[in-house]
């Protein structure tokens, strides 16, 4: 029989290798932001919003999963961007007990706050245990909007003649996404946050045209080379990260997350969005 023999020296490349990536995806690429900038264009806008930009922050995760000093600095840094309007797409918490309201308290006074209105839904995680705990997101609620942000739950607020619509979390004990579509109005200008993509697939829209903004998958987290992410939350796993056209009217956005459910990423930088408001000309 003949022997094969091993190569020392290469295994040892493989390993320290091996031993860098590892590395890198655990304590690099999850705290190395990707500020994105890209246009949203509106139907309908209102001169005063031309220009002006909506900055999205997503699934923050605030609790034991990570040091969230690093949600501090950044907001910190995303604060001197001077945002008009900030939107927080869901899972503000990793909720697993009341522990993390005290976190959310000490977190709450650098939250990135806009010049005309700092707005956000809830996601999955806001909802506690098996996303089935209503007491826990109505808690989070309070604190939220204590600490400046504007919590939609299957409601819409007008800013400066911006309707922005707000779906409740598609896995929670709220969701009626459908009854809040039915008050959209085409002629003017909208926007609609909802943390789950997966939303898109329901047939609630009402024959809505516009942008919608959402979160959730983190991108995947992790994402190898010409391959897409092997582990998404959602059941259409075209809803990855990014831009969406569905060639309808309705445009999906779903942003990376800030915050982690694992403290991983390669491939799959974290992100907060800046949009700079644009005309759509019909």
């Amino acid at each position: 029989m003949k022997r094969i023999k091993i190569n020392k020296k290469w295994m040892l490349y493989c390993s320290l290798i091996g031993a860098a990536l590892f590395y890198y995806a655990w304590q690099i690429e999850p705290f190395n932001v990707d500020y994105v900038e890209m246009e949203l264009e509106i139907e309908h806008l209102p001169e005063q919003l031309e220009g002006k930009t909506i900055m999205q922050i997503s699934d923050t995760h605030i609790g034991d999963r990570f040091d969230y000093q690093y949600l501090i600095e950044n907001f910190q840094i995303a604060q001197e961007l001077n945002p008009d309007i900030v939107v927080y797409t869901g899972d503000f918490l990793a909720y697993k007990s009341p522990k993390q309201y005290e976190q959310l308290a000490e977190v709450a006074p650098y939250f990135v706050k806009g010049k005309l209105a700092t707005i956000g839904v809830l996601g999955n995680h806001d909802y506690g245990k098996n996303w089935n705990e209503p007491a826990v997101a109505d808690q989070i609620e309070q604190d939220l909007e204590s600490a400046g942000i504007t919590i939609l739950r299957n409601e819409s607020i007008e800013i400066d003649g911006l309707t922005i619509m707000g779906i409740d979390d598609y896995y929670g004990t709220n969701f009626e996404g459908e009854k809040l579509m039915k008050t959209y109005d085409s002629t003017k200008a909208n926007l609609v946050l909802c943390h789950h993509p997966d939303v898109m697939d329901l047939p609630i829209w009402n024959g809505y045209k516009g942008w919608v903004l959402a979160g959730h998958t983190h991108g995947g987290q992790v994402k190898f080379p010409f391959l897409p992410p092997p582990i998404l939350p959602v059941k259409n796993r075209t809803y990855s990260s990014g831009k969406i056209d569905f060639e309808d009217g309705r445009t999906l956005y779903i942003n990376r997350a800030l915050g982690h459910t694992y403290q991983i990423r390669f491939n799959v930088r974290p992100e907060i969005t800046l949009f700079t408001l644009k005309t759509k000309k019909i």
